[in-house]
C-alpha cells in the first residue's frame, strides 16, 4: 500500500510540471504585435542593424534538416553574445536544398570584428568540419542596408521554447529586384503602392534593403557584386493567406514595375518556411 500510495504521488508530481508549464503560458501569454510594449521590453537593446547578410546557402541532398538543427542549436546565442544577430533562418519552398538566413551587424566595422571572433573562435572551431561537410555552396550572399532609416529588418524576440512549443509560425516572403539605374529612391517611389498593397492585405512588412555599396571588410566570407538590389520582406499569416491575398498582387507587382524599366530582369519571389527558433515568424496579434 505504501509503495502504492508513493507511485501516486510521483505521477502527480510529474503531471504537476506540463500544469505549471501551461500556467506560466497561461500568465505570460505568446510575443504579439499587438502587444509591443511588453513583446518589446526585453529586445529594445537590439535594434539598428545597419548592415545585413541575406545568406542562401546550398545544403547537400536530404542534409537540409540536419544542417538547420545543428545551425539552430549552436550558433544564435554565439552570434548574439559577440554583438550580431541571427534575425531569422528558413527553408526555401521551391529549393529542397537551400537553408537561408539573415544576419544583422550593427555597421561594417563591427562586421569585420564580429565575424572575426567568430570564425576563429571556439564555437565554430569545434563545428565548423560538421557544418561544412554539409555545405555545397554558401556563396550566395547579398550584402546590405536598409533602404530607409526605419526599413530595417524587423528584430523579433526569440521563440519561447515554452510557449511556443511549435515553434516559429507564418511564411516568409523576400521579392528580390535588380534594378538596372542607381536611383534606388526612383524605383522604390514606384513600387511603393505595391509594398502598402501588400500590407493592406494583412502581410507585414518586415524590412525594405537595398544592396550595401561598400568594400567586403571580411573576404573570407564572400558577398555578390553582380549589381543593385532591392529586398522586399514581408510576413504572412499562412497558406492561405498567402495565395489568397500575396500572391495576386506580387504578379500584379512583378508586371508594373518590369515595365517601367527599372530591372535588369523580372523578380525573384522567395518563399521561405521559418525553421523552428526563426526570429522572424508570425506573431499572434
Amino acid at each position: 500500500m505504501q509503495r502504492f500510495i508513493a507511485g501516486i504521488f510521483l505521477l502527480l508530481a510529474m503531471c504537476a510540471v506540463p500544469f505549471a508549464q501551461c500556467a506560466q503560458c497561461a500568465a505570460t501569454p505568446p510575443v504579439s504585435l499587438a502587444n509591443e510594449r511588453h513583446a518589446m521590453q526585453n529586445i529594445s537593446h537590439l535594434n539598428n542593424f545597419e548592415v545585413i547578410e541575406f545568406r542562401r546557402y546550398q545544403i547537400k541532398e536530404g542534409g537540409r534538416a540536419n544542417f538547420a538543427t545543428y545551425f539552430e542549436s549552436f550558433f544564435p546565442e554565439a552570434f548574439q553574445q559577440l554583438g550580431a544577430l541571427a534575425l531569422g533562418q528558413f527553408f526555401e519552398r521551391k529549393n529542397p536544398n537551400a537553408f537561408t538566413w539573415l544576419r544583422g551587424f550593427k555597421d561594417m566595422d563591427s562586421r569585420a570584428v564580429v565575424n572575426s571572433a567568430f570564425y576563429y573562435g571556439p564555437v565554430w572551431k569545434e563545428h565548423r568540419t560538421t557544418l561544412n561537410d554539409l555545405i555545397v555552396d554558401s556563396d550566395n550572399v547579398m550584402l546590405l542596408r536598409p533602404l530607409h532609416q526605419n526599413s530595417g529588418v524587423s528584430t523579433l524576440p526569440a521563440v519561447d521554447p515554452v510557449c511556443e512549443t511549435q515553434g516559429a509560425q507564418g511564411v516568409v516572403v523576400a521579392q528580390i529586384f535588380a534594378l538596372k539605374a542607381d536611383d534606388v529612391e526612383l524605383f522604390a517611389r514606384q513600387a511603393s503602392a505595391n509594398f502598402a498593397a501588400y500590407q493592406a492585405a494583412g502581410i507585414r512588412q518586415a524590412g525594405l534593403l537595398v544592396t550595401l555599396d561598400a568594400k567586403n571588410n571580411f573576404p573570407q566570407l564572400p558577398v555578390r557584386t553582380d549589381g543593385l538590389y532591392l529586398v522586399w520582406l514581408g510576413i504572412a499569416k499562412d497558406d492561405q493567406q498567402l495565395e489568397s491575398k500575396f500572391y495576386p498582387l506580387a504578379d500584379r507587382a512583378a508586371r508594373e514595375l518590369a515595365a517601367d524599366g527599372l530591372l535588369r530582369s523580372a523578380p525573384e519571389l522567395v518563399i521561405l518556411e521559418p525553421a523552428k527558433r526563426s526570429r522572424l515568424r508570425w506573431l499572434k496579434g
